[in-house]
């Protein structure tokens, strides 16, 4: 299999801590956000991954290059002067999955152990009915400002909703890991009207895909350690739960 690792987010959030470091290269006990991740995909033998760069892209480079001197990793840069939504990459690099029947897509700015093989083992199986994607998702106490997934009892996605002012009380929060299918394509738009305000060219799963996806997702349950490092708060915490023996 094959991954797109999103990495190219400004992480204003995380400011000003990303200033001077993309968010994607924050260290987690002396280890960049984004060695963890190429380590995970490497340990359930996904070795060809593509990573979009822009803000610190030089950086990114940088690191990517050196990395790729000690692994035996196919690692793709690909660079965005104008940033095109996470919709907006994978459509864009569809021929790097070109003969894959199924391909992960995670956001680098989580931190995780999640079981990546487990989890293409669900989707393979999903996929009988109807699924073209598979999300990571997790019950939390709090779900304001995350995108939700209402499920059924089969796992199925009967809808979502990206940061609803008022979410379900029995809706799931979207983890940023999914495993498509190649079928996917089909379903993301060449553009966006301008009355959706958005600039052409932008397309984000969130609020552009997965609401309309509805009934073709499954969610998979992720009970492993997933923490957002979007805030200096919840990458305080990161350190806190994530000990030197786990980097």
């Amino acid at each position: 299999m094959k991954a797109f690792l999103l990495a190219a987010g400004k992480g204003t959030r995380l400011a000003p801590l990303t200033d001077r470091v993309p968010k994607c290269l924050m260290p987690i006990h002396g280890k960049p956000l984004l060695e963890i991740w190429i380590d995970l995909f490497q340990k359930h033998g996904i070795h060809d991954i593509l990573i979009n760069t822009h803000h610190h892209a030089g950086q990114v480079e940088a690191f990517v290059s050196g990395l790729g001197k000690r692994r035996n990793a196919g690692i793709r840069l690909f660079h965005e002067p104008a940033l095109l939504g996470s919709g907006g990459t994978v459509l864009a690099n569809r021929a790097f999955v070109a003969g894959e029947e199924h391909f992960f897509i995670a956001y680098a700015d989580n931190l995780t152990d999640l079981n990546l093989g487990r989890m293409a083992d669900f989707h393979a199986r999903t996929c009988g009915a109807g699924g073209c994607l598979t999300m990571g998702v997790r019950r939390v106490p709090d779900t304001s400002g995350c995108g939700v997934a209402v499920l059924d009892e089969t796992g199925k996605i009967l809808s979502f909703l990206e940061k609803p002012k008022n979410p379900p009380r029995d809706a799931m929060v979207n983890c940023g890991v999914y495993v498509a299918s190649m079928d996917i394509f089909d379903r993301l738009p060449e553009r966006m009207g301008e009355d959706a305000g958005e600039r052409r060219g932008v397309i984000d799963f969130g609020r552009h895909i997965f609401p309309f996806l509805a009934g073709s997702m499954h969610g998979y349950p992720v009970r492993e350690r997933l923490i957002d490092i979007g805030t200096p708060e919840s990458y305080r915490r990161a350190l806190a739960q994530w000990g030197p023996e786990a980097v």
